[in-house]
């Protein structure tokens, strides 16, 4: 569960999943306007995986309300849900193992304040 308290709605916060140090991992997001996506950060060089750009979704609630975010890393898939709702699935196999956890962050105006509850990490059955 993710929710804006403060600071801009051009935002952006979710999971991270296969962390292997800060330049390398992937990244499932969503922000307080609506848009969502999937990216990874090989090498320190940020990219889009699934589609050029983020897109925009009415399933997740915007300004400051809770989304539940979900993310799903199995194998070289990756999906993305709100609020209950199948958002992405992208492919990727250039990590394939590391660690997870959460992200915040803006685009031009610094500031914004997201709190996180309710983290809980499965591990799939093989």
């Amino acid at each position: 569960d993710a929710m804006k308290i403060g600071g801009p709605d051009d935002n952006d916060f979710g999971l991270i999943c296969r962390y292997q140090n800060r330049e390398n991992f992937y990244l499932l997001v969503v922000s307080s306007d609506g848009y969502y996506g999937i990216a990874k950060l090989k090498a320190g060089q940020y990219s889009m995986i699934g589609s050029d750009q983020l897109q925009y979704s009415s399933a997740i609630a915007q300004g400051q309300a809770l989304n539940r975010i979900r993310a799903d890393c199995i194998g070289p898939s990756l999906r993305l849900y709100a609020n209950d709702q199948f958002l992405m699935e992208a492919h990727d196999v250039d990590f394939s193992a590391g660690d997870v956890g959460v992200l915040a962050g803006t685009y031009q105006t610094p500031g914004v304040d997201i709190l996180f509850d309710n983290f809980v990490v499965l591990q799939p059955e093989p």
